[in-house]
């Protein structure tokens, strides 16, 4: 389990040149091979569909947990049996990423160790400072998490320009060694369904989705976003807990058209936090 806040080094990369080729052939046997090819004599065959790779699928669960002991919903938690439950959905069903909404930094930090994963976490601001989480005292602050089976390369963050209330509201996205973003938020609460402080969030957070799809890699979003109304930008797909028996509707997932193609969801029962998990599976392509 490894914890970043900032950026890490990029992994080496790999390249082939004509010397490698040189090392690797004969001189005359390669010069042999050419001959043939361009007079036609050999042919490489088309690759069977048994020879062509299996797609590969790419998993996201996305947790509201409530642990700042100080939300109405805290009591439900059970302390620390919410971490139990979560660990659990996770260790079942081993998505590629988790993304955690009313998290707290060692809370986070715990789910990674016991299950495996690497994670990064964004500290929300509360009345102008760090919130320390409560109920037990020793969990850390209070903010959001992005939780990836691989390593964690690089990660940003920042506040949206628009708030209201006493509670800062943020973005943090993670990019992971195998090239995949994955980035969540959790919007503010208050207001109707069209509260122009969520909308000016909302677009916000659509403006960098857009961002990271034109780095060209396969980028997810998840989170509790306070509203049914999609914040998906042109070139995502959506999916969200609609079919919930709590907080219907408002946690969302998106992913690249691009990059991912037939996701699925499904909503997994939660009994100590007030949000059911969400569940979505989409089949990758490069």
């Amino acid at each position: 389990m490894s914890v970043v806040q900032d950026a890490t080094r990029s992994p080496a990369v790999h390249r082939t040149d004509a010397r490698s080729l040189d090392m690797a052939f004969p001189t005359s046997a390669l010069a042999a091979a050419l001959t043939v090819v361009a007079t036609g004599a050999l042919t490489a065959p088309a690759a069977s569909a048994a020879e062509r790779p299996e797609p590969r699928t790419h998993s996201l669960l996305q947790l509201n947990l409530c642990l700042s002991g100080l939300a109405g919903c805290y009591p439900r938690t059970a302390y620390p049996t919410v971490l139990d439950e979560a660990a659990a959905v996770i260790e079942r069903n081993s998505p590629d990423a988790v993304t955690v909404n009313e998290g707290c930094s060692g809370d986070a930090a715990t789910l990674a160790e016991r299950t495996g994963y690497h994670v990064a976490f964004t500290t929300v601001i509360y009345r102008g400072a760090p919130l320390p989480c409560v109920k037990p005292t020793g969990r850390g602050v209070f903010g959001n998490a992005v939780l990836t089976k691989a390593p964690i390369r690089t990660t940003e963050e920042a506040p949206y320009a628009a708030q209201n209330g006493v509670e800062e509201r943020r973005w943090l996205c993670a990019t992971t060694t195998d090239d995949a973003t994955t980035c969540t938020s959790h919007l503010t609460a208050s207001g109707p369904e069209l509260d122009p402080t969520r909308q000016a969030q909302c677009d916000e957070l659509g403006a960098q989705l857009r961002h990271e799809a034109r780095r060209g890699r396969e980028v997810w979003f998840a989170g509790d976003v306070n509203r049914r109304t999609t914040c998906a930008p042109d070139g995502y797909w959506h999916r969200d807990d609609d079919a919930a028996t709590q907080a219907v509707g408002i946690q969302h997932v998106y992913g690249t058209q691009s990059r991912l193609k037939g996701a699925v969801s499904q909503v997994i029962p939660m009994t100590y936090t007030d949000h059911d998990a969400l569940l979505v599976t989409a089949a990758t392509r490069p």
